[in-house]
């Protein structure tokens, strides 16, 4: 068994642990078990990782994140950006997945599309560490939205990423922080990410859907991919 497969059955185990919030009824009618994570799509070689909240349900039908409304317009963006033209539809979209890694703060779907709480995000905050920084191989993560920006908060100095998040120019500006990973053998490592906030992309987030299109295009305009 291969390292990562040994982290996802980590994962598994520890959702059967201890029960905690699941979207049963989304699983059940994409004939998905609850219980499987969705830890990642994309590739863990790339350099870029784009960072959301939680899955949704078309993440769940579909088995991998971003995939969903939000996640389109973020595919979007980058293709447009990587091959200087438009896509053409899903193949196109998907394509993407060999540049990026995509990934969640908690590799499972909430009910009703409600963010976890933190002692969910804390049970898991091991898994995630353990994929950016052992598996993963890049540098680079554009958050998406508030609460995946702040997940990265325990990396950050006391009040570091709350004091940066009040910035007028949180969006164009970026911040380092170093991500520490321990897995259960006992192998630890450590290392600096540059997180660089977008707001969620999401069609109810008006105040930002309509110029997300270009804020994303000027933070891939600073990042090589």
């Amino acid at each position: 068994m291969s390292e990562l497969q040994t982290l996802i059955r980590s994962i598994r185990q520890e959702a059967e642990r201890e029960p905690f919030p699941l979207d049963s009824p989304i699983y059940q009618q994409a004939s998905k078990d609850a219980l499987e994570p969705i830890l990642f799509g994309g590739n863990l070689g790339s350099q870029l990782c784009f960072f959301g909240r939680d899955l949704g349900a078309d993440e769940v039908r579909q088995g991998q994140p971003l995939i969903g409304a939000a996640g389109r317009l973020v595919r979007k963006g980058f293709f447009e950006a990587w091959q200087g033209r438009t896509p053409k539809g899903q193949d196109d979209l998907q394509t993407v997945c060999q540049r990026i890694l995509l990934t969640n703060t908690v590799p499972y779907k909430p009910p009703e599309n409600k963010a976890y709480s933190v002692k969910v995000k804390e049970r898991f905050r091991p898994f995630v560490e353990q994929l950016l920084v052992f598996h993963w191989q890049g540098k680079q993560i554009i958050t998406l939205g508030t609460e995946a920006f702040k997940w990265f908060a325990p990396y950050g100095a006391k009040g570091q990423l709350d004091e940066f998040f009040r910035g007028g120019d949180r969006y164009e500006s970026s911040l380092d922080v170093l991500i520490k990973a321990n897995t259960g053998a006992g192998k630890s490592s450590q290392k600096i990410v540059k997180l660089m906030p977008l707001p969620h992309p999401s069609p109810l987030n008006k105040r930002y859907y309509g110029q997300f299109p270009q804020m994303l295009q000027r933070r891939l305009a600073e990042i090589a991919f």
